[in-house]
């Protein structure tokens, strides 16, 4: 197409940092302002870009069987849901080149590739599987550049009471039951798919087998039938053990440890609390990496099914408590004592596993515990 019907098509995407939360803005620095003021000179002087690359997700992909189709669904709709995957600062360069000199460069052609799907992890996959051996690129920044449709999908499955506002100068803090960040909602995609909590996202992707693991579980579909209803399980235990903050007073445990008292909320508000349940459904339902349970899909559906209605039996039971119930069963002075009682090395990694050790006890005792000390303790 030609510049200027793709900077029309774009523009509200780039506007939105490439419809990607996480996606790099266009680079500041000296030496990126040289590179891309070369770039726009090269433009200007006839040089051809390499392709851009644009993903979006549709409804129906078998009524795209024409280029005309394809460019009227990409069109007929709000263009800031597109996504800018590849070409972030090419399309910053162009702009700058269009504004310039505009006569010049608007009827260039541009190569522009759009990959189409129906589903989000469809596009996920592409991207893991497309961009294997290429470094520095790791877990975080794949999910990055695609996570944004990834969580508005989970806004239409998943009811949460609100996903956070982390772009601009004052980003949004959790003040209530489910409410998350999305960087955090897409940590959680990674530790579901790997089942494990120990997950670096600062690694680099030359780990191929965290690569091959999530690909897998993309290709098989597991993350569309089991990870939406595991996120909705923590969304619910986060409701649950919130429900009556503001009359929770805590008791410390057994003995007093510093810091602030835990209210409900805090449970959840700490991301190795996330990572470790999610991890701990994800393995009872699927198994551990290499070592995976009956792989028939019923089978798994009813493993699943079992624990929905486990917490829902719990769910039920914390709905019907008065505070003193709720104080007694929570017990969340035993969990700050467990957790910030001793001062320890590598606290990150330790809170991880103590919190998939605490869950993946409610799980396997299904929910039936007299108080949560039982996994406090665990």
């Amino acid at each position: 197409m030609t510049v200027q019907d793709y900077i029309e098509l774009v523009n509200e995407a780039y506007k939105e940092r490439g419809g990607i939360a996480g996606q790099r803005e266009p680079l500041k620095t000296t030496s990126a302002k040289r590179i891309r003021k070369r770039m726009v000179e090269d433009l200007l002087a006839g040089a051809v870009l390499p392709p851009v690359v644009i993903g979006k997700v549709v409804d129906d992909l078998a009524s795209l069987d024409t280029a005309g189709a394809l460019m009227t669904a990409i069109s007929d709709e709000d263009k800031g849901k597109l996504s800018i995957i590849d070409g972030m600062q090419r399309t910053t360069a162009l702009l700058e080149a269009f504004a310039e000199s505009e006569q010049v460069i608007k009827h260039r052609l541009l190569r522009v590739e759009f990959w189409i799907a129906e589903e989000t992890e469809s596009l996920i996959y592409r991207m893991l599987v497309l961009n294997t051996g290429q470094v520095p690129w790791n877990l975080s920044r794949q999910l990055q550049v695609v996570y944004a449709p990834l969580v508005a999908e989970m806004k239409e499955k998943i009811t949460f009471d609100r996903v956070l506002e982390i772009q601009g100068s004052n980003p949004e803090r959790r003040t209530k039951a489910g409410q998350y960040r999305p960087d955090d909602l897409a940590e959680l995609f990674i530790a579901f798919g790997l089942r494990k909590t120990d997950v670096d996202t600062k690694e680099t992707l030359a780990d191929e087998f965290s690569r091959l693991d999530m690909a897998e579980a993309l290709s098989s579909h597991l993350y569309r039938e089991f990870f939406y209803p595991t996120v909705q399980m923590m969304v619910d235990l986060d409701g649950a053990i919130s429900r009556l903050d503001d009359q929770l007073i805590q008791p410390n445990g057994d003995d007093e440890t510093d810091g602030k008292k835990l209210v409900g909320r805090n449970v959840f508000d700490s991301k190795p609390a996330r990572i470790g349940f999610v991890v701990a459904v994800a393995i009872a339902v699927m198994g551990r990496i290499g070592m995976e349970k009956d792989k028939d899909q019923h089978a798994m559906e009813q493993r699943i099914k079992a624990i929905e209605d486990g917490l829902t039996q719990l769910t039920d039971k914390l709905g019907r408590m008065d505070a003193e119930g709720m104080n007694d069963f929570l017990r969340l002075g035993v969990l700050q004592q467990q957790l910030y009682g001793t001062k320890r090395s590598a606290v990150g990694r330790y809170e991880r596993a103590f919190f998939e050790n605490a869950f993946k006890i409610l799980i396997e005792e299904s929910f039936d515990i007299p108080t949560l000390e039982t996994c406090w303790r665990g």
